[in-house]
């Protein structure tokens, strides 16, 4: 079988790079500082995310894909390449949904870089096959690198981009994020035959380059000036953002609000800082009954309800001392008094609470032999 001869147009592998670069900027953009928002806010913002980097994704595949010369004249079906549009933005809004509804361990993390990764595959694939007058052939060792050389790329992006919030972790994780994507279409590539094929199997109709261009050109503008927008934000002077107060209702991460009043408290012994309407309260000890780690931050919970607290957990658990919070795992520091029973899992265990927001703290492995003896059990 004869494989026809191919080349790349230099511009457009540049051009193709700087969208998966504006695209995986303002997809971490837009996900940045949802722990502070309401479930409603988080959902809106992370489906903008997913459509931003979904969308990236597809336009960086065809802006590479018009730099593909061949020596015969070839078109697109569009539906089935619509569908690969479609399949990025859902397989991205789901490890979105992943990394902010859950806790982000490191599973969860290497999860969600590994469904994006998977994501792109399945794009690139879907979109391949899209071609008309032209069959694209691939080896078995071409798709293995391909899906490996995606997958671990993603979980790199990710870890980086969510192993902090910090504008610098979203910056590194934007270029990690637009190299892996540039990086798999070219790989796979690579390892792709081309055959002229006069026979149609069409799906939807057909599109030539000159379509698909503009279709490619007016996706690129949208996410130009989405990276705008973002970008203008991204470096406006940071400000302490100011929760509702808040209380989280089934996983991790959602949130809800509960309560609008400062929580009472008496003007002695030690106390936790806590934002709620432009103003830093604070609580008495006492009335907190667990501190969670949210990045950088943290949430004190309360008969009350949940508040924003700007100590990171390291910092908390050194202001608390000698008090008797403990660390059960390392995104939780409990208040014994405030345990109403305790659940021995085999090598960890959870502690009950009873409070709006908060019914069970983890205790890991390490922490168990120190939590039991403290509750006395």
């Amino acid at each position: 079988m004869q494989f026809l001869d191919y080349s790349h147009n230099p511009a457009l592998i540049g051009a193709s790079l700087l969208v998966a670069l504006m695209a995986g900027f303002t997809g971490l953009s837009l996900t940045q500082g949802l722990a502070q928002r309401s479930t409603l806010q988080k959902k809106l913002s992370i489906a903008l995310a997913a459509i931003s980097l979904g969308g990236g994704i597809w336009s960086m595949h065809f802006v590479a894909m018009l730099g593909l010369q061949l020596p015969i004249l070839f078109y697109y079906d569009a539906a089935v390449t619509l569908s690969s549009a479609l399949v990025a933005i859902l397989v991205v809004g789901v490890a979105l949904l992943l990394l902010h509804f859950r806790e982000r361990t490191p599973l969860v993390l290497v999860s969600a870089g590994s469904i994006v990764g998977l994501g792109i595959i399945a794009m690139h694939y879907i979109g391949m096959a899209g071609l008309e007058m032209c069959r694209a052939l691939y080896t078995p060792l071409g798709i293995t690198l391909a899906v490996l050389a995606s997958c671990l790329l993603n979980i790199a992006a990710f870890w980086i981009a969510y192993g902090q919030r910090s504008h610098r972790n979203i910056l590194l994780g934007t270029v990690c994020f637009g190299v892996a994507v540039v990086a798999v279409h070219f790989i796979a590539i690579a390892g792709t035959g081309f055959v002229a094929d006069s026979s149609v199997n069409e799906v939807g109709p057909s599109i030539g380059k000159e379509i698909m261009a503009m279709g490619v050109v007016l996706s690129s503008f949208v996410l130009c000036g989405a990276f705008l927008l973002t970008g203008v934000t991204f470096l406006e002077p940071s400000q302490q953002v100011v929760p509702a107060v808040v209380a989280e209702t089934g996983g991790e991460g959602a949130i809800a609000e509960v309560a609008s009043g400062p929580i009472e408290i008496e003007p002695r012994g030690k106390q936790i800082p806590y934002e709620l309407k432009g103003q830093t309260l604070f609580a008495d000890l006492d009335s907190v009954a667990a501190i969670r780690a949210e990045g950088h931050y943290t949430h004190i919970y309360t008969a009350h309800g949940v508040f924003f607290c700007a100590w990171s957990i390291t910092e908390a658990e050194k202001r608390v001392a000698p008090n008797p919070f403990l660390k059960t795992h390392r995104s939780y520091l409990i208040n014994p008094a405030h345990v109403i029973s305790f659940e021995r899992l085999k090598d960890n265990g959870i502690c009950h609470f009873d409070l709006p927001g908060l019914a069970k703290v983890p205790v890991s492995r390490s922490r168990l032999k120190q939590v039991r003896a403290t509750l006395g059990v």
